[in-house]
């Protein structure tokens, strides 16, 4: 497993990031396995939220014994301290852990949420408290909408943004690029989510029939090699540290048994060949982007 810079942090993270929802509704017993096999495989750095059903528990349960050996990411999807700090202590408690090598403000989607982060009462007059007091080392960012990314980060130094990186949505349009951009010129660390996805599921009904119900969006088939390497390659092709898999674990052991190859054999003429297929195939038809919304290509 190679280790990268996650920007001016000072931490050296695994190319390869475990996400929390593979434990999700996982008996303990196989969230265990998951992470043992993470652990072996050289993973480093796992990122977990609240809202992710039970994968707190889980997680938090798995980790005992690796928990000073590995960094410990957490969100918050609260606006306001007071609700924040509740959460925040909740996430402590269930997580084993007394302190977060990185706390994200969560799914920052609307301007009314950077207004009330940074308004009276808001989370942000709570996180840099929690990180003098050494209960946090980094704050970051995640989010799906980059003008909100973008107007975070102009408003306070954050550490790192979670963002998609998306193949389909940055080359179709250009999704990314400015957020990319600014992080880099701030020395932010960038991870990058939704690297491994075809497109957004289309209902419910497709997600919970098909062998990913945990992840929200389509995953990339694990059978299909080419197109999932040229997807990886094409993040890490735009400069992010790290990835983080869809919810499952077939996405996640993926990519982890094959980041080794995309980072000796970058991007390609091939690969980007294979990519603009894929987009010609869906021209015509209607998908949805990341934010929900509907688009034809």
């Amino acid at each position: 497993m190679q280790y990268r810079d996650l920007g001016k942090t000072g931490m050296k993270v695994s190319a390869v990031v475990y996400g929390g929802i593979v434990s999700t509704d996982a008996v303990q017993a196989d969230s265990d396995r998951y992470v043992a096999w993470a652990i072996e495989q050289g993973i480093n750095y796992f990122d977990v939220a609240p809202t992710y059903g039970d994968a707190q528990l889980k997680l938090g349960n798995s980790l005992v014994p690796y928990r000073d050996k590995v960094y410990l990411a957490c969100k918050t999807e609260a606006r306001t301290a007071v609700e924040a700090e509740k959460l925040f202590e909740e996430s402590r408690r269930l997580l084993h852990t007394d302190y977060f090598d990185n706390y994200q403000m969560h799914a920052l989607s609307k301007m009314s949420d950077i207004e009330t982060a940074f308004g009276p009462g808001g989370i942000m007059e709570l996180l840099p408290k929690l990180r003098e007091k050494g209960c946090i080392r980094h704050i970051g960012i995640t989010a799906h909408s980059e003008e909100v990314a973008l107007e975070a980060i102009r408003r306070f130094d954050f550490d790192t943004v979670l963002f998609p990186f998306n193949w389909m949505m940055h080359k179709k349009h250009g999704m990314g690029t400015k957020l990319l951009k600014t992080a880099k010129e701030k020395g932010m660390g960038i991870l990058s989510m939704k690297s491994f996805v075809e497109r957004k599921w289309n209902t419910e009904s497709e997600r919970y029939e098909s062998r990913y119900p945990k992840s929200w969006c389509k995953p990339i088939d694990a059978e299909n090699t080419a197109f999932g390497l040229a997807a990886m390659k094409y993040a890490l092709s735009l400069g992010v540290d790290t990835l983080v898999p869809p919810g499952n674990f077939e996405s996640f052991s993926f990519i982890v048994n094959h980041i080794e190859e995309c980072l000796a054999n970058p991007l390609s003429k091939e690969d980007e060949a294979l990519l603009e297929q894929k987009l010609k195939e869906m021209e015509g038809k209607e998908f949805f982007d990341l934010n929900g919304k509907s688009i034809h290509y």
